[in-house]
């Protein structure tokens, strides 16, 4: 088809991707990532992108479009002080460091790979949220040490791997010991910055000169579904977040757990038709 033809096809493609993660994350009270990344991996196949490369292209473009919710998101936490800047200089470097690693392992990995670490997390996060609120906790605070940078620098390697902010792993890792999910949810806006930076050039880089890469691609992150997703995905939560308060908090949980079981089902059947 004519170039002018895909452009528009996938802008549009692109454009409802943001509205649709926008009005889930808005209903489910969730970061777009774990939302957009399963969406996107299928508006790429509708446009015929090789499934080569279709996962790794919805995971680095989910990550470019957190790093200015991340700015917005956490300077709004901060100015209510819901920020811990202490752990976010104790945890940060782990988290960043993390996040560079998992890019770079995960910019060179077979889809196949990418689609079972996202189907696995994606699972184990549907079982929490399906499970009873504070079913699973520990009675102690974080712990320190050099030890204790094993937590944060896995969150950031998987966070880039699944295209994610980081706080889909990094509020559950601190609740479970405790913390209080005010602050969990506020300094997790803010290693969703830390996770995007380094995530999103690493993926840039590694894609970099691909030829089967769709339309308006820097290396792997599309710029078409930059420009649109971020802000379609802004203008689309209060409309879920209206939606939300129809519903209880535990109905959003199971809601959100359903959600996630469909779409860690999906990505394990994708990566066993490719593995195996």
């Amino acid at each position: 088809m004519p170039p002018w033809i895909e452009i528009a096809e996938l802008s549009a493609l692109m454009l409802l991707t943001g509205l649709a993660g926008g009005v889930l994350a808005g209903l489910l009270g969730v970061g777009g990532g774990i939302i957009i990344v399963p969406v996107l991996d299928i508006v790429l196949g509708l446009v015929g992108v090789d499934p080569a490369v279709r996962l790794h292209v919805a995971v680095a473009t989910s990550l470019a479009t957190i790093i200015p919710t991340a700015i917005s998101s956490s300077r709004s936490h901060h100015r209510k002080g819901a920020v811990d800047l202490d752990l976010t200089r104790s945890w940060g470097p782990a988290v960043f460091i993390g996040a560079a690693i998992g890019t770079a392992i995960a910019g060179y990995a077979k889809g196949g790979v990418l689609a079972a670490i996202f189907g696995t997390i994606a699972l184990v996060v549907a079982l929490k949220m399906l499970l009873p609120a504070g079913a699973f906790t520990l009675n102690r605070p974080l712990p320190k040490g050099p030890a204790a940078q094993a937590m944060p620098a896995a969150i950031g390697a998987f966070s880039s791997m699944m295209g994610i902010g980081g706080g889909t792993l990094t509020v559950p890792v601190l609740t479970l010991f405790n913390y209080p999910i005010h602050r969990a949810v506020g300094t997790a806006s803010l290693f969703g910055l830390v996770i995007g930076i380094p995530g999103t050039i690493g993926y840039v880089l590694t894609g970099w000169g691909r030829a089967d890469l769709p339309a308006g691609s820097l290396g792997y992150v599309n710029l078409i579904g930059l420009a649109l997703i971020a802000p379609a995905t802004m203008l689309a939560a209060p409309w879920g977040a209206k939606l939300a308060h129809s519903l209880s908090k535990r109905q959003l949980s199971v809601a959100f757990g359903c959600f996630l079981l469909i779409v860690g089902a999906r990505m394990l059947y994708r990566a066993a038709t490719v593995l195996f």
